[in-house]
């Protein structure tokens, strides 16, 4: 059997930021840290961080007065850091950069009086923290049917933002919708879908040509994770996404001969290596190979209090 590697799979750069925050917070005002929601989605990457000292909550009013808080890569509402300030709690904010760019294209279309559309999915964390950008006129669709269901006056001035962890091909489809429906609507200057969602997708496409079983290294609540599946699928492929070597299915292994092996973007190399470790040993004889791809030299810096 062969293993085949995708590239670039893993990490991203506002994982990686995300992490350090969180890292170096302890390191510098001491455990415990509260953090509001996980601040990426992975069990493993979390239950890591909680040995350090991190206490992850739902809500700011589980974090104690003169506590330090952060915030997830996801984002959050403008409600949400409002509160955090009237409180006086310390914060640091994780959100991925490219969110707050998402963030900020928001409060400058809504600045300019027009309603905005986003594409995502309801409940993702990254999605409430977009919405929750203004407090009105914002709409939120996820399939081309929520496109045509829209109550909304065809003569409004309409923008629309993306979930930075969308399938590519699937946002294509519903912003292709929403420029049927709405001729005079208005993007963002950029693709809001970031890209290392992009690149991880394309590898997974690629990935495909070469192997009849994906395997998807991330958690059932990762988006990114969940979408690479997808594309696996949508290519006539058996897709899998399993969160940690245990979750391997022998049968499935034993029936397979090529795997191409991927992670999402909050996914650390090291389930990767043990999930490969584990394949090997129940199919000695294996090859492992790395499949080339886009080379990523993105970085985020730090919060200028953790440097």
């Amino acid at each position: 059997m062969e293993i085949i590697l995708a590239n670039p799979r893993g990490f991203c750069a506002g994982v990686e930021r995300a992490i350090a925050i969180v890292e170096r917070a302890i390191e510098k005002f001491g455990a415990p840290i509260y953090v509001r929601h996980e601040v990426v989605h992975n069990k493993f990457v979390c239950d890591s961080l909680r040995e350090e000292g991190a206490i992850f909550v739902d809500e700011l009013d589980e974090v104690p007065a003169g506590a330090t808080v952060i915030f997830s890569a996801h984002g959050v509402s403008r409600s949400v850091r409002e509160e955090a300030e009237q409180r006086g709690l310390r914060i640091f904010d994780a959100t991925c950069p490219l969110v707050t760019k998402v963030h900020n294209q928001v409060a400058r279309m809504r600045k300019e009086g027009r309603e905005i559309i986003m594409i995502g999915h309801k409940g993702h964390p990254e999605v409430e923290g977009t919405m929750g950008q203004s407090t009105s006129g914002m709409y939120l669709v996820e399939t081309v049917d929520d496109v045509r269901n829209l109550q909304i006056a065809e003569d409004t001035s309409l923008a629309y933002v993306t979930q930075t962890t969308l399938s590519v091909d699937d946002a294509a489809q519903v912003v292709a919708a929403l420029k049927e429906r709405f001729p005079a609507i208005v993007g963002p200057k950029g693709d809001d879908i970031c890209y290392a969602t992009q690149n991880r997708q394309d590898a997974v496409k690629s990935l495909a040509e070469r192997c009849e079983t994906i395997i998807v290294v991330g958690s059932p609540n990762s988006s990114n994770s969940n979408r690479l599946r997808e594309v696996a699928l949508a290519r006539g492929k058996t897709a899998v996404l399993i969160e940690a070597p245990d979750d391997l299915d022998n049968e499935l292994i034993s029936r397979a001969t090529s795997i191409g092996i991927t992670a999402g973007a909050s996914a650390p190399e090291v389930l990767v290596e043990r999930i490969v470790d584990r394949i090997t040993r129940l199919s000695p004889g294996v090859t492992s190979t790395d499949h080339s791809g886009v080379a990523e030299n993105i970085t985020f810096s730090l919060p200028k209090e953790l440097i």
